[in-house]
């Protein structure tokens, strides 16, 4: 649907789930998230299978002054102000929490890395405090998403000619909230981080249903085990795990209305999932076509298994 990335703006799947809602009816809907990973040298390391995401919130960084003419500059500068405020917010780190499904897919990742990141993970599952296994894994842009929430400038905006003195500058930040985690705690996190009552900080409008996700449907054996059949059938040996996607999609709102859906494509990527949003984002062509005869041979299972999901 066109609404996933345009907010409340556009018609989406919350309208499609409503407008009517008997013209979508299926036993199972597939969205985006899950796939597979690489590691740098392009060798496969697991098939994920979305099993849950994270919610996304996106909060406004406000600093305001009189302004005036560039010449008679004041002391204090919104400009100057506000880079103070995200620089001590990139210092932010929010603490390392696992849960089932972020545990289950580093305990299939273990024996598939490098003995350094193995050794990590290992210490990590046993403790999510443990410094050295968090620092080490930090550097791996995709294990950092899936362990904590995270928080990072995306926009900045403000003055209004080079020759005046800024009266209004933003900055956004946009969130990626693990499951479970409140609004209202990341906005008061982001509001110590940034330690300058001059800044204000606002959150935006939620996605619809971002707050109040439905519980992501059970990862059942009719539904995997075919995508296990298929991914023994083109990647031998490399394992299917559930996993917690790092970024949010429709699929709350499908299962609101009843229609199970799940993340899962076949389609592998490395560390940084391709840079998707970015302007250089990109795909393998490997990766496009493991992922069409994955999808194919998978649907073929589906839509001829006796009994329904």
């Amino acid at each position: 649907t066109c609404g996933e990335d345009g907010g409340n703006l556009l018609n989406g799947a919350s309208w499609r789930a409503q407008n009517p809602r008997e013209l979508i009816d299926a036993e199972l809907a597939r969205s985006e998230g899950g796939g597979g990973d690489l590691d740098a040298q392009g060798r496969r390391l697991a098939v994920t299978v979305m099993a849950a995401e994270k919610i996304f919130a996106s909060y406004t960084l406000e600093v305001t002054g009189p302004g005036g003419h560039s010449s008679k500059p004041r002391r204090e500068n919104p400009i100057t102000i506000l880079g103070a405020g995200l620089a001590r917010l990139g210092k932010l780190t929010f603490p390392t929490r696992l849960n089932e499904n972020n545990r289950r897919y580093f305990a299939a990742l273990q024996n598939r890395v490098d003995p350094g990141t193995a050794r990590a993970i290992r210490d990590l599952l046993v403790n999510p405090d443990d410094p050295l296994a968090n620092a080490h894994l930090n550097h791996q842009v995709s294990y950092n998403a899936i362990l904590r929430t995270t928080c990072i400038p995306t926009l900045i905006e403000g003055g209004h000619a080079a020759n005046a003195q800024p009266q209004r500058v933003r900055a956004t930040i946009n969130c990626r909230l693990l499951p479970g985690t409140s609004t209202e705690s990341v906005t008061a996190a982001i509001t110590q981080a940034v330690a300058d009552p001059r800044i204000t900080v606002t959150l935006g409008a939620l996605p619809a249903a971002a707050g109040q996700r439905p519980p992501a449907p059970p990862l059942t054996a009719r539904l995997m085990d075919p995508i296990r059949e298929v991914a023994a059938q083109m990647f031998p040996g490399v394992p299917v795990t559930p996993m917690q996607e790092t970024f949010g999609t429709d699929n709350g709102r499908l299962i609101a209305v009843g229609i199970p859906t799940y993340g899962f494509s076949g389609l592998f990527r490395g560390d940084d999932a391709g840079n998707i949003h970015g302007l250089n984002e990109h795909i393998s062509v490997q990766s496009v076509m493991d992922g069409r005869e994955f999808m194919h041979r998978l649907i073929r299972i589906y839509a001829e298994q006796p009994g329904g999901l």
